[in-house]
């Protein structure tokens, strides 16, 4: 890895971030419970490989920390405005009684929302940096060893995190160090369709926590894969794009599901639920993007990104 943005990768990002906004719409999702099943099988676990095999950790323990601080900020900021939200309004996760312990246990325990995935990066990213520079010395597999035994303390006598959660971290983290490349591992192939159907017709295997779960994370991230050298030109521009700014909308989209509930009423001429799926993805991708725009445009960013400039330019060509 040499700092050059890889496009399947960013492709992938897109991809498994839309559904996460698309699910998260509970108009939509409660219309579609069997597909937000199959969805949620492996969406979140793409993104966690990806996590771990993309994690820098050549790094100084200054510039180390300094980066995780940046993603802490951001983090801090919307998981107490998701909390402080929660308790106004009439949402399924509903906060009774705000108080500082309570805001204190979300932040640094118990995440709400979709926050819990930078919680979880930041607690395994940590550890990761820690095992992996105290026991340079040790074989990889040594070293591989002692990030899950940290990963299960972490899980089962903490219960700070998911434990299958961080193993799908665990498991990007041991494929980056293998030296192999993400689409050696993860195979191109529009034959992986075939058994990821029949692994799919089976409703015990729509759990990521399972094997056939963790079959279906492969075989959906080798069939994506394999679409992405046949998508448009253009509409490979702009999934490249989203893919390089997935924080942003990880972190402003629920600001937008949340007001998309609003729009139910408009829209119940359409029992399909699309239409809404569409206008409302188009409100919280573009709202997403807007603060961000309007962020670095007032010269916040500095303070909430820790970069000068969040938004890269987008090149239609």
């Amino acid at each position: 890895m040499n700092g050059k943005r890889i496009g399947e990768i960013d492709y992938l990002k897109c991809v498994c971030i839309l559904l996460m906004i698309a699910f998260h719409l509970v108009f939509f999702s409660e219309k579609y419970p069997l597909a937000k099943q199959w969805v949620y099988t492996f969406h979140m676990p793409v993104f966690l490989i990806l996590s771990g095999y993309l994690m820098q950790i050549e790094k100084r323990p200054s510039e180390f920390l300094r980066a995780m601080a940046w993603i802490f900020v951001p983090y801090m900021v919307m998981e107490t405005g998701y909390v402080v939200m929660s308790a106004v309004l009439p949402v399924r996760d509903k906060v009774d009684c705000l108080s500082v312990g309570l805001m204190l246990e979300k932040l640094f325990l118990h995440p709400m929302g979709p926050y819990w995935y930078l919680h979880t990066y930041l607690l395994c990213g940590l550890i990761y940096y820690g095992v992996f520079h105290w026991a340079e010395k040790m074989r990889l597999v040594s070293r591989l060893v002692v990030l899950g035994t940290g990963y299960a303390v972490l899980a089962d006598a903490c219960q700070l995190v998911s434990l299958p959660n961080a193993l799908y971290f665990l498991a990007g983290v041991a494929l980056r160090r293998s030296g192999m490349t993400f689409t050696s591992f993860f195979c191109p192939s529009v034959w992986a369709l075939i058994p990821l159907v029949w692994l799919s017709a089976d409703m015990a295997n729509l759990n990521r926590f399972t094997w056939g779960g963790v079959a279906i994370v492969y075989l959906v991230a080798s069939v994506l894969l394999s679409l992405y050298t046949v998508i448009p030109a253009g509409i490979r521009r702009v999934s490249d794009y989203v893919g390089r700014h997935t924080l942003v909308l990880l972190v402003f989209s629920p600001v937008f599901t949340m007001l998309s509930k609003g729009l139910v009423p408009l829209f119940m001429f359409d029992e399909t639920g699309f239409c809404f799926l569409f206008v409302a993805m188009i409100l919280t991708v573009t709202g997403s993007f807007g603060i961000a725009w309007c962020i670095d445009r007032v010269g916040v960013s500095p303070y909430f990104w820790g970069k000068k400039q969040m938004l890269q330019p987008f090149h239609p060509k």
